[in-house]
């Protein structure tokens, strides 16, 4: 009786016991981390700053810069002894950028080959934030599903040591720095020159890294260090080379909607780190390594161009690459993710290619990036890797929905080779044949008039335009379009610029970006043989200027007809020399090529009629 009593009394014991509470743990379905309740309220999130030392002295003070980074952590990582993976954004933006207009800019408005008129204005950033907040961009979207989030400011700019070089190898080594912080192999403190340690003992150390633009172009910097713990990056619309951003083809170029920008320009732009550090990094970084390198006399590629382009430095990289960009990007054009996508494919790499049809940046659908941050960060077998490789929205759709495709450019994809014959100032034909009666034809420059205004012109003697038949059916092209233009000019140095379009150009009508606006690029003809050097060509020389334009994947409608057009000095992107310039185009070397679904058959296809 005492027994079955005590058994009793156990039994009443451990009813009466307060339920274990189960530890808060993120949850996955359908391969995607899902929104965990315990993760999901912000007051109780841990947020604090830290400084993490790197491995360089770029402001001259004779210690190792400090990063200034900021963590958020569901407060499970400090009572329960959760560890999550990261996702980490880095940027030179986060405390505030230089205020101003036009003169802060270089002035385009002189002779190619000639130095500006007059220095641009070099402003003086006003430092803005508090610690320990750097920012809450992306905090809303992954703490509640089950990662921490880290920020950091770049060298050089807010709390952050040292100086910006926007494209030197501190820029890469920063983020290692805490990456490699995240992983114990690194030392953070309290303080900017403090030396109370700070561990992050929260962290699986697996880490994530996304950002636009500028902030996209950081994740893959670090990615290209090779550190171990980065295992997987989404770049959205990032500069992946500053020459490319900067120069095209050995000409100087600008940016889209920053007509005379250059890499000093954003220096003195970003440059928000502490105001006693300023002069020591304006001598030696704006005004002696980037004055003796940006080069806008001459355009050509060099040395230093090669050292802040992104390409030449892969062979480290181990992360998973999911590319984020838009095919009307003109600000950071389309090629500079397709280029770093192919290489990445050619190294093995997992990789995956997001291209929409609008402007600068854009991410990829959530469901996109919650299944590749799902895979890599969090192990979760998700069969991501298996998915296909090309998301490409079409036409008029949804950037949410876009269509799937074996890969960029379209498989299916063929180059079609089409010629020019003679119609100006009016159009001249475009056909897939090339006519036996050749001819040369010159055009004047200048640039007060811009390309819009070119292409709609019926007849300009500021540009050569060459038209196809009407299309018979949609024409999809799907990859790098190039052209070979034979010209000669009356000057030693002009501008080349050439656009496919996709006529009649409806201006003022409501369309959409890719109604007209094929794609484009930009060469100077003296560098025909190198972009490192450019040649001494003889005035009414002709020469034959060889270069891709912008990759793309549009479908050109019914009814519409393919035009080539080619002219000088480009109102907003190229510098203005005096008009007048005599350009002109020897049609018997002069051709496009188009990489179009289904090649030659579909288009003499979508042609038919063509009497050539």
């Amino acid at each position: 009786m005492k027994n079955t009593l005590s058994f009793l009394l156990l039994i009443f014991s451990v009813a009466t016991l307060p339920a274990q509470t189960e530890k808060a743990q993120p949850v996955f379905k359908d391969g995607e981390a899902q929104i965990v309740p315990a993760f999901d309220d912000a007051s109780k999130w841990i947020r604090h700053d830290l400084f993490v030392e790197t491995t360089f002295d770029t402001d001259g003070d004779g210690k190792m810069d400090r990063m200034h980074v900021a963590v958020t952590r569901p407060e499970q990582t400090e009572t329960e002894g959760l560890k999550l993976p990261v996702v980490y954004e880095t940027s030179p933006y986060f405390a505030g950028v230089a205020r101003g207009g036009s003169e802060l800019f270089w002035n385009v408005k002189h002779e190619l080959g000639e130095a500006a008129p007059a220095d641009h204005v070099h402003p003086e950033v006003q430092r803005r934030g508090e610690r320990p907040i750097i920012s809450n961009g992306k905090i809303k979207t992954w703490v509640p599903r089950g990662y921490i989030v880290v920020h950091s400011s770049s060298p050089g700019t807010g709390l952050s040591q040292g100086s910006p070089t926007v494209g030197g190898p501190n820029e890469s080594l920063a983020p290692k720095a805490v990456i490699d912080w995240l992983n114990g192999r690194a030392k953070a403190y309290t303080e900017p020159y403090g030396t109370e340690e700070v561990k992050a003992y929260w962290t699986t150390g697996k880490v994530g890294m996304t950002g636009t633009s500028y902030n996209g172009t950081l994740p893959l910097a670090a990615a290209t260090t090779g550190v171990e713990g980065l295992e997987a990056i989404i770049p959205i619309a990032p500069n992946t080379s500053y020459y490319h951003y900067y120069r095209s083809n050995g000409l100087v170029r600008s940016p889209g909607g920053y007509l005379g920008e250059d890499l000093d320009v954003l220096y003195d732009f970003i440059h928000s780190g502490a105001e006693n550090k300023r002069p020591h990094n304006n001598r030696v970084v704006r005004d002696t390594e980037m004055k003796n390198g940006i080069d806008r006399i001459t355009g050509d590629y060099s040395d230093f161009w090669a050292g802040r382009d992104y390409l030449n430095q892969m062979a480290p990289m181990k992360a998973a690459l999911l590319m984020s960009h838009g095919f009307n990007d003109w600000n950071v054009m389309p090629e500079h993710s397709y280029r770093i996508y192919a290489k990445a494919k050619e190294m093995g790499l997992p990789t995956q290619i997001y291209y929409h049809q609008n402007g600068h940046g854009g991410p990829p659908p959530m469901k996109m990036m919650n299944r590749w941050f799902t895979r890599y960060l969090h192990g979760i077998e998700n069969d991501v890797e298996n998915d296909a490789e090309a998301w490409i929205v079409r036409e008029r759709d949804d950037p949410q929905q876009p269509t799937a495709y074996d890969d960029y450019p379209n498989p299916k994809a063929a180059d079609v080779t089409l010629y020019p014959s003679a119609g100006a100032p009016g159009h001249g034909g475009l056909g897939l044949v090339q006519t036996q009666t050749m001819k040369q034809e010159t055009f004047t420059d200048n640039y007060s008039f811009k390309a819009e205004a070119l292409a709609g012109a019926e007849f300009t003697e500021h540009r050569l335009i060459y038209v196809s038949p009407t299309l018979t059916e949609d024409v999809h092209i799907s990859g790098t379009p190039s052209v070979t233009v034979r010209m000669a000019a009356d000057k030693a140095r002009a501008n080349l610029s050439v656009y496919l379009v996709s006529l009649p150009w409806e201006e003022g009508r409501r369309t959409v970006i890719t109604d007209n606006l094929i794609t484009r690029g930009w060469a100077d003809f003296r560098n025909y043989k190198n972009i490192r050097k450019e040649e001494d060509v003889k005035l009414g020389e002709f020469v034959d200027v060889n270069f891709d334009l912008m990759p793309d994947d549009q479908i050109i409608r019914t009814g519409q007809q393919i035009g080539l057009l080619i002219f000088a000095s480009d109102k907003e992107f190229t510098l203005w020399p005096k008009p007048g310039t005599q350009v002109t185009v020897d049609l018997s070397g002069t051709s496009v090529t188009l990489p179009v679904v289904g090649g030659a058959s579909v288009l003499g296809r979508a042609f038919k009629g063509d009497k050539e």
